[in-house]
């Protein structure tokens, strides 16, 4: 367990215009990625826009981001589905493709209570042999959020091994924090913020996904840094600095949460030559030039783009 633990960003899914994956440009991100010093990569997330991408194109990615990693780091792999046979399925194909763990959220569309949860969890657990990591992202389930008292549960049983938290619920957070330490703290708890991350260190998280990493993974190194040695100060403004250049999220318009998010990261990377195309998936659509202005002005304003 001492594996997960630090920084395990999110990875992008770059994409040729096309619409398929870009296998040159996603071994530019992962080297991209490690020699910056991350201490895991969680492949297949919302930022990897794993909703858009076919099983096959699943596979295909953590094929390739396995074999670029070479087991330097390990490699947690999203299992986005309905219910829990679907995730079983999903998991099996992915700890074949390289996976070292995999995370799964609660069902959706599927109308559960927090009972039946807790089983579907269980389930995943039982049928798969690698480590599970329960994914609270209420924004992308429906407003369904996976309670503190549940997750803590899960992990005394052995059912999961710890919690990407991306609810934005910070009091439950915190709540959480303290049943785990109660319990003998048997999950890792990582905070999914990209803005107040040296506040959930300082709360007790045991690491960061933060997507924004894909853009300055140098920032979020010397940020966990300094909060590891305790220089509070320096750590938030370090994180201040992050939020400047996290602005450029702000600056697509008439979009929806993908659009922004992690299109502004694609255009980000594209403009700093860590991708060859800013392209997203196709019911997204393409950027304007207007777009890719707004996000070069922030990158020149921080610094990151001269």
């Amino acid at each position: 367990m001492t594996a997960f633990s630090g920084i395990i960003p999110p990875v992008v899914t770059p994409l040729l215009p096309n619409g398929e994956v870009d296998h040159t440009s996603l071994d530019r991100v992962i080297d991209h990625l490690l020699d910056a010093g991350m201490d895991g990569l969680f492949v297949l997330g919302s930022t990897g826009e794993v909703t858009y991408l076919t099983d096959d194109e699943r596979v295909s990615v953590v094929t390739a981001i396995a074999a670029r990693v070479g087991k330097r780091v390990p490699l947690i792999v999203g299992c986005m589905e309905t219910t829990a046979p679907r995730v079983i399925d999903q998991a099996r194909r992915m700890v074949a493709a390289g996976a070292d763990a995999i995370v799964a959220t609660a069902p959706f569309y599927a109308l559960n209570n927090e009972k039946e949860i807790a089983q579907h969890f269980r389930l995943i657990a039982a049928a798969v042999d690698v480590p599970i990591f329960a994914y609270d992202v209420p924004v992308r389930l429906g407003g369904v959020k996976l309670s503190p008292e549940l997750l803590v549960e899960l992990g005394r049983e052995g059912v999961i091994a710890g919690v990407k938290d991306s609810s934005g619920n910070d009091v439950a957070f915190r709540r959480l924090v303290a049943l785990n330490r109660a319990a003998g703290s048997p999950l890792r708890l990582f905070t999914g913020h990209e803005t107040v991350n040296e506040l959930m260190l300082l709360a007790g998280a045991d690491g960061q996904v933060p997507g924004f990493a894909n853009v300055d993974p140098h920032g979020y190194r010397r940020l966990a840094d300094a909060c590891s040695a305790g220089n509070w100060e320096e750590a938030a403004r370090i994180q201040e600095q992050i939020n400047a250049e996290f602005e450029i999220v702000f600056a697509p318009r008439g979009r929806g949460g993908d659009g922004t998010g992690v299109g502004a990261f694609k255009i980000a990377m594209h403009l700093l030559g860590i991708i060859d195309h800013p392209t997203q998936p196709a019911t997204l659509g393409e950027f304007s030039d207007e777009d890719i202005t707004a996000v070069r002005e922030v990158l020149v304003a921080t610094g990151m783009l001269k």
